[in-house]
């Protein structure tokens, strides 16, 4: 601050998801997330969970109204560059956050479906998910199913890449402008991910399985590293890309580390990356490099 005037802000991102008491996902992982990217993180929790890495023992879903009023406090003072949105249990909780999107008019969301932990728990109820698929997949800039996911979405098993493709048209068709279909339950030594998007295009992301029972948060930590690399200035397809690649190595960096008796947590923090300051005004140079190459 020169002469009583701040010259820089933070790359702010907001997590509206689901609190893991475990720390592996949820807010907690996307918190490690930003923070090993560089961006400040904030979060607007829709419900607490009792878990750990053996599975969930309970949910506690947070009122709509307390959830609007999170939301509302983050915004009105703070602001962000990009949102994160993870569990949803019930309808009137993605209405709140499909309002709030409006009210704010908010840029940069990714929307991850969760509906299933790692676990098997199931996190969302019926009512919710059609309620999902109406009013946030228009409204977001990515969603990101992961197999089984998607499979729940469209109606039948997906088994080769050919029905991740088809899948992915569909979701389009429900609204989604852009769709990462991840294809980690599939079968086989190779990783196949989907991005396709309205506008047409088609980008498979292969590469080898990475072997590792820590797999605990993998795709709250992906999409987490979506909206982070958003808010920093990447395009979409960078975004992914990069996010793809911080999470293969988390995956890596974690696989050897014991972390309770069941499904670990990633190591989010096995190359942690300098906060890169924004500039406030066009006059105010920006050394790091803002928004930087990806």
């Amino acid at each position: 601050m020169i002469d009583g005037t701040f010259e820089f802000e933070y790359p702010r991102v907001l997590s509206i998801a689901g609190s893991d008491s475990g720390g592996g996902a949820g807010i907690q992982a996307d918190l490690k997330t930003f923070a090993a990217l560089g961006c400040y993180g904030m979060t607007a929790i829709t419900a607490l969970t009792a878990q750990n890495t053996l599975g969930v023992r309970a949910i506690h879903g947070v009122p709509p109204a307390m959830l609007r009023d999170q939301i509302d406090a983050v915004l009105e003072d703070i602001g962000l560059h990009a949102v994160k949105i993870g569990m949803l249990h019930a309808p009137d909780i993605v209405q709140t956050v499909a309002q709030s999107i409006d009210r704010h008019a908010l840029p940069n969301v990714v929307l991850d479906p969760v509906m299933v932990a790692t676990s098997g728990a199931v996190l969302i109820d019926n009512p919710a998910i059609a309620e999902l698929v109406s009013q946030l997949f228009r409204r977001a800039i990515l969603v990101t199913p992961n197999l089984d996911e998607a499979s729940l979405l469209v109606g039948r098993p997906l088994d080769s890449e050919q029905a991740m493709q088809a899948a992915a048209q569909e979701l389009l068709g429900m609204g989604a402008r852009a769709v990462l279909l991840k294809g980690g339950h599939l079968a086989g030594t190779v990783v196949s991910d989907l991005l396709v998007t309205h506008t047409g295009t088609v980008h498979w992301m292969r590469a080898p399985r990475i072997y590792s029972t820590n797999t605990h948060g993998t795709g709250c930590t992906l999409s987490s590293a979506i909206a982070a690399y958003l808010a920093l200035g990447a395009s979409l397809l960078e975004a992914v890309l990069a996010a793809r690649a911080f999470v293969r190595a988390a995956l890596e960096a974690g696989a050897k580390v014991r972390t309770g008796a069941g499904s670990g947590p990633l190591n989010h923090s096995h190359a942690p990356q300098i906060m890169r300051l924004k500039p406030l005004r066009s006059d105010v140079k920006d050394s790091s490099g803002w928004p930087g190459p990806v």
